[in-house]
């Protein structure tokens, strides 16, 4: 069996971020005379970053110079928060233990940017572990584009066809089966009610992080 390589997003597969994130659309909910969102509902927006929280907390009205800047300061004030929030959905120890068993190489491929991905990675304890790190801002394109992933498996030295790609939003399976990698739709992560994920077409979904272990080593006994 050829040496398989695991690529994981981060917001809502391989972190929970929701906390920090919710908290900031919050302070600038507030600061702009805006009752604060519920953080039930925010959360499920998460995955999509500053600009689908935005778009939840401000509405899809505002014109172009005011989303720049709300995004602007959005990441500026979440890196203010510094992270302190957020959360491994599955311990260190446990995660490395998995990856080990499987003999896998391992990678981080996201669309927050890179500045903001090594600060949180850092914060949970996982900075300089992952074989490579593909931020929003590393590339010319984000996914759904299949660059981010295809650059990806070049820096972990695993072909494509070896690499599974976990995600929690429609935009990371198609983003892995346009690169030629199998995929797993995170069902614990951010989705928002209404979402189905069994329609994304992934290769397998997982319902919770303690279950991930076992599905990837069934996948890669299965090449």
């Amino acid at each position: 069996m050829r040496r398989p390589g695991f690529l994981f997003d981060l917001d809502g597969t391989l972190a929970d971020t929701a906390p920090d994130l919710v908290a900031t659309l919050n302070r600038l909910l507030m600061a702009d005379g805006r009752p604060p969102m519920p953080y039930a509902i925010a959360r499920n927006h998460a995955s999509h970053g500053a600009a689908g929280l935005l778009r939840l907390g401000f509405g899809p009205g505002a014109d172009a110079a005011q989303s720049d800047e709300l995004r602007q300061e959005f990441i500026a004030t979440y890196a203010r928060l510094e992270h302190k929030n957020s959360r491994l959905f599955i311990a260190l120890d446990a995660f490395t233990a998995m990856v080990s068993s499987c003999g896998a190489a391992w990678g981080i491929v996201t669309n927050k940017p890179v500045a903001l991905t090594e600060s949180l990675l850092a914060r949970l304890g996982i900075q300089g572990l992952a074989g490579t790190v593909v931020g929003g801002d590393s590339l010319p394109q984000r996914k759904p584009h299949p660059a981010p992933l295809l650059h990806a498996a070049r820096e972990i030295g695993i072909e494509p066809a070896d690499c599974i790609y976990l995600g929690d939003a429609e935009r990371d399976i198609e983003a892995g089966r346009a690169a030629g990698m199998r995929t797993v739709a995170t069902s614990y992560g951010y989705i928002r009610p209404g979402e189905d994920f069994t329609r994304w077409n992934a290769d397998a979904c997982v319902d919770h992080p303690r279950r991930i272990g076992g599905l990837l080593r069934q996948m890669t006994r299965a090449e």
